[in-house]
């Protein structure tokens, strides 16, 4: 085989990776490990325990003729577990930070989750906020109007 076909097709794979890694940060008890169990198994447990430390889950999607795998990583919201703070976010290029609508302390600590974010992350992370467990509609105490000021005051 032609050695310069051999580095050629590794420049191809190396240009053409198609992996994302993506980030979910929230406090503890929001629902970040359900997010990631659905979308990666369409699994819902209404039983999950709470993180220690770091999980990851992979899907492969189809999008426009191409193939890109997600790696998605959902790490504990516990304060213990700051340790690992700065390799969490190393490569990822999207964060979406998740509070849960029936629980006011959660949303308030959106600002808190932002802040890390933008310091241990890619200056150009696409960052999304996520209102979870909307089952709890009856529960709510964060109106979709006060997530909407919080967004712009965040710049998003």
């Amino acid at each position: 085989m032609d050695p310069n076909l051999k580095i050629s097709i590794a420049e191809t794979f190396e240009r053409e990776d198609n992996s994302i890694k993506i980030v979910i940060v929230g406090d503890s008890g929001v629902g970040k490990s359900n997010i990631l169990t659905r979308f990666t198994n369409d699994d819902f447990n209404q039983e999950s325990k709470a993180t220690v430390g770091v999980d990851l889950a992979s899907r492969t999607l189809k999008i426009d003729d191409k193939t890109i795998k997600l790696h998605i990583w959902d790490a504990a919201g516990q304060e213990k577990f700051k340790s690992i703070t700065a390799a969490y976010y190393k490569g990822a290029k999207g964060a979406m930070i998740v509070y849960d609508i029936s629980k006011k302390e959660s949303f308030n600590s959106i600002g808190k989750w932002y802040q890390e974010v933008r310091e241990y992350g890619d200056k150009n992370m696409s960052v999304i906020l996520i209102g979870n467990k909307s089952d709890l509609i009856l529960l709510r105490s964060v109106e979709v109007e006060e997530l909407n000021e919080k967004s712009k005051q965040l710049g998003n």
